[in-house]
C-alpha cells in the first residue's frame, strides 16, 4: 500500500468551516465519502489541523494502492460527490483539484513500517 501525506493552508477565517466540513464528511455525507474512497483505493485517510504563527493548515495522511493512479482519477473525476467536494476544499483552502498541479508529494523517510 502507497502512502501519501501533504500539508495544506487553510485560508483566513476558513478553520470553523473546515471543522464543519469534517463533520459533514462523517456524518452526512459518510457513505458517499466512503463509497469515494472505495472507488480510489483509498484504505486510510487521517486529517489533522495545525495551528502555527503563519496560519493554520491542514495536514493530509493517506494510503491507496497507488498514488498517482488513485489521486488522478479523483482530480479527473466529474462525478457529483468529488466535484462538492473540490470546491468544499477549494473554499476552505484555495486550492483547485480540477487543475493539475505538478508532482504528487514524493515519501523520503520511512520508520516502523
Amino acid at each position: 500500500m502507497a502512502q501519501v501525506a501533504f500539508v495544506v493552508p487553510i485560508l483566513p477565517g476558513k478553520k470553523a468551516k473546515l471543522e464543519e466540513f469534517a463533520k459533514t464528511l462523517s456524518g452526512a455525507k459518510k457513505e458517499e465519502f466512503k463509497e469515494s474512497q472505495k472507488l480510489f483505493e483509498t484504505t486510510k485517510e487521517t486529517w489533522f489541523l495545525q495551528t502555527t504563527p503563519a496560519g493554520d493548515m491542514i495536514i493530509v495522511y493517506s494510503e491507496m494502492a497507488d498514488v498517482a493512479k488513485n489521486m488522478g482519477g479523483w482530480i479527473a473525476s466529474k462525478r457529483p460527490f468529488e466535484q462538492w467536494l473540490k470546491n468544499e476544499i477549494k473554499e476552505i483552502t484555495g486550492l483547485d483539484f480540477n487543475q493539475p498541479m505538478g508532482e504528487f508529494p514524493r515519501q523520503i523517510f520511512l520508520y516502523g513500517y
